[in-house]
This record gives structure tokens, C-alpha cells and sequence, in this order.
């Protein structure tokens, strides 16, 4: 395994880059929240906030011709991988501009230009669906990898055992990510496995495993160049664990009542952005202006996808039924 393909270069405009992307989540999804309450985003809405590091990282080491799968929970992955903030949003909004063409919403983004597969609102069922992707890799002599994020509540679904059993069997490219944020829902990781370790329960499969601190997003980073280096020079899945935690409640319907607020906050004193910045700041690869433009390039994306969410169309109730079932060509 090369040394070059998972080294990390912290220079001033990695690090910029990092903290860019990591803003570009989060303010993202502070507007979601903002627009949800505006009745602007209808239906379930999940927020990423505190996660950012796991895509933000993992992202890092993918090539463009690798292939995306992710959770319900997907408006970062989405944004990094490379769909457009404007997309994104119109997609929330239900408009035909959107990634999906108005007709996923929140959770089913899709783009295929990206090579990203959803958005999928099922628990555990982005995981077989990795597993066919790399698949047809295989089959048909690529060397990409597929990777899939999902949240540990997964890990109690048949989707989970039998697509880690097949991957393992078959040898597949896939690169398993699982978003531990220590709650499925409402429902404690410690009252629901009877074994936490989920790193554990992934080298039972007799693939490599791994679990890195998910909140900082230089060891994700690193992890997950270790862990695509390894796919690809082996063609044998990996399992990386990314321990972290979100800030906001399950979904924008949650009351929230299953956890301290005091837990929460220690939580958000070593959230993702607040430690990266502050180490950038103190090592001199950033400085105060730098975090300034940062927002302020933010902002001004994050302004020009709503206008283009709003300035959007609504789909016409005649196409009701396209793309609903198979049509007839002349």
C-alpha cells in the first residue's frame, strides 16, 4: 500500500479546504431547520449537525468515478460529493429543479452524475444496494469502490449481517461506514446491542476493522484513505466505525426527551468545526480572516440556492403519473 495515498498534507489550503466543506454542511443544514419552520421544506427533515466530519473526511479519499450510498440523513454527503447546493435545496423544496426532480424531498436525494445513490429512507436498506454496485464493479473489471454510510441503528437489521456475509464472500469492493452517534432514534446504543463495539462485530465477517474518533476530521480522513488504499490494492471490503453525534434531535418531529441536555452540550464543546478551527488557528494554517471568507463564500452559496429553490417550478398535476410505471413509446 502506498504511503502517498493515505498521508494527510495539513497545509493552509487543505485545512481551508476541510473547514469550507465542514462549514458549507452546517450552515446548510441551519437553514434547512430555519426554512422547516417557515413551512418552506415540508415532510420528515433529518439534520447532520455535529456529524460533519464523518463525510466531510471519508469523502476525501474517494475517486469520482467511486459510487455513494448514504442514510436518510444525507444533505452533507450530497453537498460534498459534489451536487450543488441549489439542487439540494430545490429538492427540499419539491421543486422540479431538484436533484431528484421535486420528487424525493429530503430524504431521497439523488444524483447520478456524482455517482451518488441516495438518500434512502429505509434503515439498512442502502447497504445491499452497495454491495450490487460493487458488484457490477467487480464483474466488470473496475477498480472503484462502493462506499456506504449508516447509522448503528442498522446494525439490528438483516441488511447489515447478510450484505457484510456477502461482501466478505464474494470479495467486494465496498467500503462500510457506520455513522455511530450512540441513538438510533430515540434508543441508546448501550440498551439496544448487547455488544457496542460495532468495529467488533464487523471483523466477525473476517474483514478489516477500524474505529476512529468521528468527530475529528483529520483521523477520518486518515482512516479512510487507509481503509480505499486497502480496497483497492485487495478488492476485499472494510469496515470503518466514525464514533460521533448529532447535535439535534432524531428529526425536526422529535421532542428530543431521551437524553440530557447537559449530555448534548459536552458534546458541542468538542464538536467537529470547534476543534479543527481552533487547532488550525493555534498551529498558523488558518487565520481570523481566512475563518471570514469562509463564511462569507458560504453564505453567499447557501443564499444562492434557496433563490434558486424559490425561483423553481412546481411539477405540472398532468405529469402525475410519469415515471411512476413503465410507458408506452410509440
Amino acid at each position: 500500500m502506498s504511503k502517498a495515498s493515505t498521508k494527510v498534507q495539513l497545509d493552509h489550503t487543505h485545512c481551508r479546504h476541510l473547514l469550507l466543506q465542514m462549514t458549507r454542511i452546517r450552515r446548510f443544514e441551519e437553514k434547512c431547520a430555519e426554512l422547516y419552520t417557515q413551512e418552506k421544506i415540508r415532510g420528515f427533515l433529518h439534520l447532520y449537525i455535529g456529524e460533519e466530519a464523518v463525510a466531510v473526511g471519508v469523502m476525501e479519499a474517494l475517486a469520482p468515478q467511486d459510487a455513494v450510498v448514504a442514510t436518510y440523513r444525507e444533505h452533507g454527503h450530497a453537498l460534498v460529493r459534489g451536487v450543488s447546493a441549489g439542487a439540494i435545496m430545490a429538492e427540499m423544496y419539491g421543486k422540479q429543479e431538484g436533484c431528484s426532480g421535486g420528487r424525493g424531498g429530503s430524504m431521497h436525494l439523488f444524483d447520478a452524475a456524482t455517482r451518488f445513490y441516495g438518500g434512502n429512507a429505509i434503515v439498512g436498506g442502502g447497504l445491499p444496494l452497495a454491495a450490487g454496485l460493487a458488484l457490477a464493479d467487480k464483474l466488470a473489471g473496475r477498480s472503484n469502490v462502493s462506499v456506504c454510510f449508516f447509522g448503528e441503528g442498522a446494525v439490528a437489521e438483516g441488511e447489515f449481517h447478510e450484505t457484510l456475509n456477502l461482501a466478505a464472500l464474494w470479495q467486494l469492493p465496498v467500503l462500510f461506514v457506520c455513522e455511530n452517534n450512540l441513538y438510533a432514534m430515540g434508543t441508546a446504543l448501550d440498551i439496544s446491542e448487547s455488544e457496542t463495539d460495532i468495529s467488533a462485530k464487523a471483523a466477525c465477517y473476517r474483514m478489516q476493522s477500524d474505529a476512529v474518533d468521528g468527530m475529528n476530521v483529520v483521523n477520518v480522513e486518515a482512516a479512510a484513505r487507509r481503509a480505499v488504499a486497502a480496497i483497492r490494492e485487495t478488492g476485499r471490503p472494510y469496515f470503518l466505525e466514525c464514533r460521533t453525534y448529532r447535535f439535534r434531535a432524531h428529526s425536526m418531529f422529535d421532542p428530543q426527551l431521551y437524553r440530557a441536555k447537559a449530555e448534548v452540550e459536552e458534546w458541542k464543546g468538542r464538536g467537529p468545526i470547534t476543534r479543527f478551527k481552533t487547532w488550525a488557528l493555534e498551529a498558523g494554517e488558518l487565520n481570523d480572516p481566512d475563518i471570514e471568507a469562509i463564511e462569507q463564500e458560504v453564505a453567499h452559496e447557501i443564499a444562492e440556492a434557496v433563490a434558486f429553490a424559490e425561483a423553481g417550478t412546481w411539477e405540472p398535476v398532468g405529469h402525475l403519473f410519469h415515471n411512476v410505471g413503465a410507458e408506452r413509446r410509440a
